[in-house]
């Protein structure tokens, strides 16, 4: 068998698998790590430059993955820590590293940095997540960048 079929082989080999999101054990927020993160400018990983992410952690360690631009995708989960590092499983069972470097979150390809608020729509997500604790993925919320367009487009009429 030739060596590049067997890196991918390798590398999957220390990964741990979950598969049901209710039996990963949720890890309380590190020191630091509570609050709301979010993505400062264009960032490669986001669909737009006008793109916005943002990571919600709460202190027992909930998350919400809230990404917005022409509409709003918020995937709630928790922190769990595996072999040593800080992971953030969604309810989709995807898992992203979590890492703080110098007061910058990386995560998921983004570079986040902490902010006093979430967004109106995250917190409107956050809120849709605890009223509905089974939902994998919210869409139903539309940003204001949206609302404000079609008000412009409809009194300029």
């Amino acid at each position: 068998m030739k060596k590049w079929m067997l890196l991918p082989l390798l590398a999957l080999a220390g990964c741990a698998q979950i598969e049901n999101y209710q039996q990963a054990v949720k890890v309380p927020a590190p020191d630091g790590l509570a609050g709301v993160w979010q993505s400062d400018g264009p960032q490669s990983a986001l669909v737009s430059p006008q793109a916005q992410a943002s990571l919600i952690i709460s202190d027992a360690g909930d998350t919400l993955d809230c990404r917005q631009w022409q509409r709003v995708i918020a995937k709630p989960g928790k922190l769990v820590r595996i072999d040593d590092q800080l992971m953030n499983i969604n309810r989709q069972l995807r898992m992203m590293p979590i890492d703080l470097d110098n007061g910058v979150l990386h995560y998921d390809g983004l570079s986040l940095k902490k902010v006093s608020a979430a967004t109106t729509e995250c917190q409107q997500a956050l809120a849709e997540s605890a009223r509905s604790p089974q939902q994998a993925v919210i869409q139903n919320i539309e940003p204001t960048l949206m609302q404000n367009h079609f008000a412009d487009r409809n009194t300029a009429q």
